[in-house]
């Protein structure tokens, strides 16, 4: 491959969305947003309910016409190539709608011929493997549990091979145990696919994405790496450890500290407008009462507490 073939590769997107618009009467339920993912992203798509992440993910897998604006993928319309831009899409609803009375692999077989596969019997097992169905393979779809039920839609989204993957709330309704383990199954396929989707748990997205999009209320209100959506909020936050065991009190007294968290007797993570004032503060506090400071340094805010101020 060229030097000019490679840089053409990377350049290309996964997904491209331009102005898209949707709306419902007089709501605009996506608000001309706009955003690019590069191949081989994992982006973590955020917002409240009703904010307009399933509209947009319905409309790039083409299950949803916009009113205004354009979807692609792979470089192909979604509106113009339907059917091209459908082979390039693995995608996992939120709603994860399955043949209940079907075996597994009787359910993926199914699948496989509505995409026309070849050698369905390979891709199947692959499918099956990939997510981690292999113990469950031979029962039906009726008689798996929550996290199971969910691993098969995603052998459903993969059976084809696509180059994106589109999971809406792929983690819904599971135990912390079924989450890790989805979240490990997505963080693999992310190593050879693109992927983007949506959840409501924030240390989800911490754990598997480096970028992250945020919308509310139809618009896009935040799109950035995550190291820098938390180093740029609008409060910064100082972690402060003391030999001593303190009250809380005697940090809320601080006239820079917003809101002051403990972590233990000795630790405390104290939010602030003004981080350089409430470290020379902590100091003054620690001098005037004869306390010892073990570590005093800054904390980027959680993904949580970025998500709350970005769509309060």
């Amino acid at each position: 491959m060229t030097d000019d073939c490679v840089l053409s590769y990377f350049r290309s997107m996964s997904i491209e969305v331009k102005a898209l618009l949707k709306e419902y009467g007089t709501q605009k339920a996506v608000n001309n947003i706009s955003f690019k993912i590069n191949k081989g992203e994992i982006v973590g798509f955020l917002g409240p309910n009703g904010a307009g992440k399933s509209t947009t993910m319905k409309i790039i897998t083409g299950y949803l016409q916009a009113d205004g604006g354009s979807a692609a993928v792979c470089d192909m319309d979604v509106k113009t190539n339907p059917l091209a831009t459908k082979q390039k899409i693995g995608y996992l609803p939120e709603s994860n709608a399955l043949y209940y009375d079907l075996y597994v692999r009787e359910y993926l077989h199914f699948v496989a011929d509505v995409h026309a596969i070849e050698n369905k019997k390979a891709n199947i097992e692959k499918a099956i493997e990939q997510v981690g169905l292999t113990p469950e393979a031979h029962k039906k779809i009726a008689q798996l549990s929550k996290g199971y039920k969910q691993r098969v839609g995603l052998a459903a989204a993969l059976i084809h091979d696509p180059e994106v993957l589109i999971l809406d709330e792929p983690t819904s309704g599971l135990d912390p145990n079924q989450i890790v383990e989805i979240r490990n199954v997505i963080k693999e396929l992310g190593k050879n696919k693109t992927v983007l989707f949506s959840s409501h748990i924030m240390q989800e997205v911490q754990a598997i994405c480096d970028r992250v999009i945020i919308i509310n209320k139809g618009s896009i209100v935040a799109d950035d790496a995550l190291s820098k959506l938390q180093s740029a909020a609008k409060n910064a936050t100082v972690q402060v450890t003391f030999k001593e065991a303190l009250e809380a009190e005697w940090l809320q007294r601080l006239p820079a500290a917003i809101s002051v968290n403990k972590q233990d007797a000795y630790s405390w993570q104290i939010e602030s407008s003004d981080e350089e004032f409430l470290r020379k503060q902590i100091l003054s506090m620690a001098v005037e009462h004869n306390l010892n400071i073990v570590s005093l340094q800054s904390g980027n805010q959680s993904l949580e507490e970025v998500f709350r101020s970005l769509t309060a």
